[in-house]
């Protein structure tokens, strides 16, 4: 037979799972000999049997009684005994802390006969009376489903008709006419009377903190967390004690370190004469807990030593809530206490230095998100006063600038040194150069692996995108959120961490730790923190981390970030600005000759490309993809033209006939859907001299530099392979190309050849196409695309909000690896293409190769490297070390 319930003597921090985080630590302590008031936990198992049936599981009454009568015994008196009642709380507690989202239920078994018992063993009738108005409300609203803000009025109402400034300014008489005023509105809204019966009182209580899991807040809240929803809630049913019993009473919450910076301490709030609940719903101003040495010297020093106590047995931050009744100090519950990130780095450097955690267990306490959001400046968001607009945060960081609507006035803004902000409905290609002019982006459509959030984390660049408020019009150059008018020129703020958007120029707060990872300097405690979990992280870590890189000076930026090679050169961004014409004159060639007078102008563009960056990498790998996009996207815009010629017709004058040949070119070349279509190692075989004029520019990039004493490495990358015959007919030409310009230059020059693998048939096929290949590496983003039959660009701003609501996600595929899906090809692949090629070398350059939780599966499904944007490499390799633990594969790093 299941069992449902245990006493807290009967339990320990080790059964989280089963007595949720609250219940094992409340367990935890008592086994410690701590002062916790005694009690006993329904577990998880029997929240997610209500959940299932909806129905209270077979037994659990039974179990409950027996564990309460046993609560009896120990206490001497019953539950809602009339002469002297034993009360109860009965509160939530899931394996992962999530405050404030379910719900709490406190004196249980008051009623009209035990509330007057309760004042005359306390002797405070005020107490008493405060006591039951506190368990009508809360069991009103949780239990009876009355809109909470009904009771708060009534409050309200009275110490406005009493002139009290708080509940304190309310005696015995106007909180028993409040309890009769609360029952009578429990009737009038739900047609029901309050419970007299405090079992039934007890039994209903349980029940709705079971249903409360799947509450609105508390699903949003897993949701942000990313909780499972199966897991479930246990419950906790503990002998109340009471710190609102009068001045010598209180209740507060106290941390062993400051959770904000790490910083060891006291710290904490106190209110005097209130119930714990009383501290968190702020409905008094609290004193600091440095206060209560004033107030209550005695419990203070004892306060200190459990915590002291707490923080050398949990070895960590403890977050403690505490009640002191007339004096005795109780331990109402300790958990290990959430901070932000730069807490999280200080905590752990100072808690190795004191010898009670490990350096591997520093690297287990930390994770790659909080170091992201430690490498980014902020706003003082205290000073940003309300946002304009909201989107999503898709790339992190704070920037500041003036709103302009095109990349070329970008462009033109910020060579006269003003900062700029580029604002569009959605960035293609062309923006480009804007985009790197720009000191963010914020597009209306879109999501985070659209082109402008892939391109801007690529860049280091803030950016939200998605930001449906606001409707760009870029003719008459502004953009619109609701009544509000935002002309070109007028400074914003974009807030790349939050997804906000503010008018004006909100302060920011520099980031010391990207200054270490530019400069290799540790200017403080925190920075040096930082620094000591990299260097453990570096030397445990199995994966290697690689950058991707388009330039010379992101090649050196990634250097510095530790990048160990470049996994992704796009050469696609080489052509770009003024190469566009010859791109374009490519295109347009009518004879061989006209072509090959377009690619011989842009090889020595393109080898210049390659030896910058080769020597910004010098000693280490550099993977060059050939070209991928499809040629339409290096043309103008089809309605752009269309309209140009339009317009000369309707004035008369004839149309220029370069603008004909393009519209002529880019409507024979249309596809409905092109990321299906000419593309990848499809252009490569059908246009003729493309992968030649590449290769060879390779080659004498690699040559080059070695004359000058360099030590290249170049190893060239086929795109979008769907079947090994392809990839054997590019390799060919490549081992051509590479011969000819070995016996031009005399010098040997070899370059490895492999490919993505980013097609469904491809993963599946990978043990052919190992035949031909000396590496894969996965192009995670659009085999994210083709598995799912998703358009990323269009599929994030349609419907990923929905299908995050209903569970369908838990989070977009696009940011982390589909396990399941995705990474079940990731899997085959390469377990195939070793089997083919045991010395295969594989990795990943999508953006997934950025995201912590990915690199955990990265680690275990046996890749060599990671590559992703120079500003993620420091994550990529923290996230890295944490997977080469032990334990930590799949670890949460909430």
């Amino acid at each position: 037979m299941v069992r449902y319930v245990y006493a807290f003597t009967e339990g320990g921090r080790d059964m989280a799972d089963l007595l949720g985080g609250k219940g094992a630590n409340l367990a935890e302590m008592t086994r410690m000999g701590l002062p916790v008031p005694a009690g006993f936990t329904v577990t998880t198992e029997a929240c997610r049997a209500f959940l299932a049936g909806g129905n209270e599981p077979d037994g659990l009454a039974d179990e409950i009684f027996a564990h309460l009568t046993a609560l009896e015994q120990t206490a001497g008196r019953r539950l809602g005994q009339a002469d002297d009642p034993l009360l109860l709380s009965v509160r939530s507690g899931a394996r992962f802390s999530m405050p404030g989202m379910m719900e709490t239920i406190l004196d249980i078994g008051l009623n009209d006969d035990s509330v007057l018992g309760l004042a005359k063993v306390s002797g405070s009738e005020r107490f008493a009376w405060d006591s039951y108005r506190r368990l009508v409300q809360m069991f009103g609203s949780t239990v009876m489903g009355v809109d909470s803000a009904l009771f708060e009025d009534a409050m309200a109402r009275l110490k406005d008709a009493r002139g009290a400034r708080d509940d304190l300014g309310l005696d015995a008489a106007d909180l028993a006419g409040l309890v009769e005023t609360y029952k009578e509105l429990i009737r009038r809204e739900t047609g029901a009377c309050f419970p007299q019966s405090p079992a039934e009182q007890l039994r209903r209580a349980v029940l709705a903190v079971f249903a409360s899991w799947n509450g609105e807040r508390a699903r949003l809240y897993r949701r942000r967390e990313h909780i499972p929803d199966d897991l479930g809630t246990a419950v906790n049913v503990q002998t109340m004690v009471f710190g609102n019993l009068g001045p010598d009473s209180g209740s507060g919450v106290a941390f062993t370190r400051d959770p904000a910076t790490g910083r060891t301490g006291l710290y904490g709030d106190y209110l005097s004469n209130a119930q714990g609940e009383d501290v968190v719903a702020g409905i008094r101003n609290t004193v600091p807990l440095t206060e209560l040495e004033r107030l209550d010297p005695a419990s203070y020093r004892r306060l200190r030593e459990h915590m002291r106590t707490l923080e050398a047995h949990y070895r960590d931050l403890c977050d403690i809530e505490f009640t002191i009744e007339r004096g005795r100090l109780w331990m109402l519950q300790t958990r290990v206490g959430k901070r932000t990130a730069a807490a999280a780095f200080a905590i752990a450097a100072e808690l190795a230095d004191e010898g009670l955690i490990t350096q591997d267990e520093v690297l287990a306490r930390v994770s790659g998100d909080g170091l992201a959001r430690l490498m980014f400046p902020r706003f003082d968001t205290s000073a940003a006063g309300e946002a304009l607009a909201h989107g999503l945060p898709a790339s992190p960081g704070a920037a500041v600038g003036a709103a302009v609507f095109d990349s070329a006035e970008a462009v033109r803004r910020a060579a006269a040194g003003e900062k700029v902000v580029l604002v569009r409905q959605e960035t293609t290609p062309d923006d480009l150069p804007g985009m790197v002019a720009a000191q963010a982006v914020l597009t209306s459509r879109g999501g985070k692996t659209s082109h402008a959030a892939v391109v801007a984390r690529g860049m280091g660049k803030v950016c939200v995108c998605g930001a449906e408020e606001i409707t760009v019009d870029p003719r008459e150059r502004c953009f619109t959120v609701g009544d509000t008018t935002v002309e070109e020129g007028t400074v914003i703020s974009v807030d790349g961490s939050e997804g906000a958007v503010h008018l004006g120029a909100a302060p920011l707060v520099d980031s010391a730790v990207m200054r270490y990872f530019e400069t290799g300097t540790a200017a403080d405690g925190l920075v040096e923190a930082v620094a000591r979990a990299m260097r453990r992280a570096d030397e445990v870590r199995r994966l290697g981390v690689r950058a991707n890189a388009d330039t010379p000076e992101d090649a050196a930026r990634a250097r510095r970030f530790g990048a160990e090679g470049i996994g992704l050169c796009r050469t696609e961004h080489m052509f770009l600005g003024d190469r566009r014409q010859l791109v374009e004159a490519m295109i347009l060639a009518r004879t061989d000759t006209e072509r090959r007078r377009a690619l011989d102008a842009l090889l020595p563009l393109q080898r210049r490309d390659f030896v910058g960056i080769l020597e910004a990498m010098d000693g280490l790998p550099v993977t060059i993809r050939l070209l991928d996009p499809p040629l339409h996207e290096f043309l103008p815009d089809r309605t752009e033209l269309a309209v140009r010629l339009a317009a000369a017709q309707a004035q008369g004058t004839p149309p220029a006939a370069h603008d004909a040949e393009l519209l002529d070119a880019v409507n024979r070349m249309h596809e409905e859907n092109p990321m299906l279509g000419l593309r990848g190692v499809r252009l490569g075989l059908v246009a003729p001299g493309l992968v030649a004029m590449q290769v060879r520019a390779i080659a004498e990039a690699v040559v080059e530099r070695g004359r000058a004493g360099g030590d290249p490495r170049a190893e060239i990358m086929v795109p979008l392979i769907d079947t090994v015959e392809e990839l054997r007919l590019v390799r060919h030409e490549v081992e051509r190309v590479l011969a000819e310009v070995s016996q031009e230059s005399g010098v040997p020059v070899t370059c490895p050849v492999g490919t993505m693998i980013e097609l469904p048939r491809a993963a599946l096929t990978a043990g052919r196409i190992a035949e031909e290949a000396r590496f894969f590496s996965f192009g995670t983003n659009d085999l994210t695309q083709t598995t799912w039959g998703f358009s990323r660009d269009d599929v994030e701003a349609e419907f990923f909000s929905a299908y995050l609501d209903k569970g369908i996600f838990k989070v977009s595929p696009f940011e982390t690896i589909d396990r399941d899906g995705v990474g079940r090809l990731v899997e085959i692949a390469v377990a195939e293409g070793r089997a083919t090629r045991p010395d295969l070398k594989i990795g990943v350059c999508g953006e997934h190769g950025g995201d912590p939780e990915s690199v955990h599966f990265f680690h275990a499904a046996g890749l060599d490297y990671v590559s992703c944007s120079p500003f993620r490499v420091p994550v990529a390799r923290l996230e890295a070390g944490r997977a080469a633990l032990r334990g930590t594969e799949d670890s949460d790093s909430r």
